[in-house]
């Protein structure tokens, strides 16, 4: 089943919107928005995901405000509290456990903004057994403090994550002993794989697809048997 739940978080609360049949032992994605908000996108994705076999939960990181414009998603982004986006995260990986079991794999996939927390996530209480990023990184001790693998999609032409930093990035989580596979797509830009946006390259979209997927069975396993 899909639609919005609202998880405790604190003492208040937060949106979540989940899809898929989470039932114990079906492997699970947690799914973070980019610096758009909890859009159509991000919910399209997760229902993907869904059709795919997954049980997704696609925490709401700003609280109901969604972005059309860079600049409303940069005030959006600007105006997000870490503290709170940090338990929003854990929560929503709580979830998927208190659902799926605590023998389910559960996979991280962040867009751009929720790339970087996609790699923040803690190993406790909630590990992930693998992470997807699309055009997002992070830096600092979030790269080396965990040991499951890495898949990630970055453009060609990206003036928000530059290919220095990006290839910075891959050298520093190989270095951890991680397992990386970062792909480059030829004549893209940042949001190649959201359809709303103008920078959309469906051929792209595509294939980072494809290769999610594969990943996804490869370490969390086949959610069809």
């Amino acid at each position: 089943m899909s639609g919005f739940q609202t998880i405790d978080v604190g003492a208040g609360t937060a949106r979540l919107y989940t899809a898929g049949d989470a039932a114990p032992g079906t492997p699970g994605v947690l799914l973070m928005h980019a610096w758009w908000g909890l859009n159509g996108d991000v919910i399209a994705f997760a229902d993907r995901l869904a059709e795919a076999g997954y049980a997704v939960a696609a925490p709401d990181l700003f609280d109901g405000t969604v972005a059309d414009t860079i600049a409303g998603a940069e005030a959006a982004a600007g105006a997000a509290d870490d503290a709170r986006c940090e338990a929003i995260t854990v929560a929503a990986a709580g979830w998927l456990r208190d659902h799926l079991g605590p023998d389910a794999p559960i996979a991280g996939i962040g867009f751009s903004f929720g790339a970087a927390w996609a790699l923040w996530y803690p190993d406790a209480p909630n590990p992930l057994a693998a992470t997807v990023l699309y055009y997002g990184t992070a830096g600092g001790s979030v790269l080396t403090r965990h040991q499951h693998p890495v898949l990630g999609h970055f453009a060609a032409d990206d003036p928000y994550e530059e290919a220095d930093w990006v290839a910075e990035v891959a050298q520093t989580l190989q270095g951890a002993g991680r397992e990386v596979a970062f792909h480059t797509y030829p004549a893209t830009g940042h949001w190649f794989a959201e359809p709303s946006r103008d920078a959309y390259r469906a051929d792209a979209a595509a294939l980072a697809w494809e290769r999610t997927l594969a990943f996804l069975a490869q370490h969390l396993g086949s959610p069809r048997g």
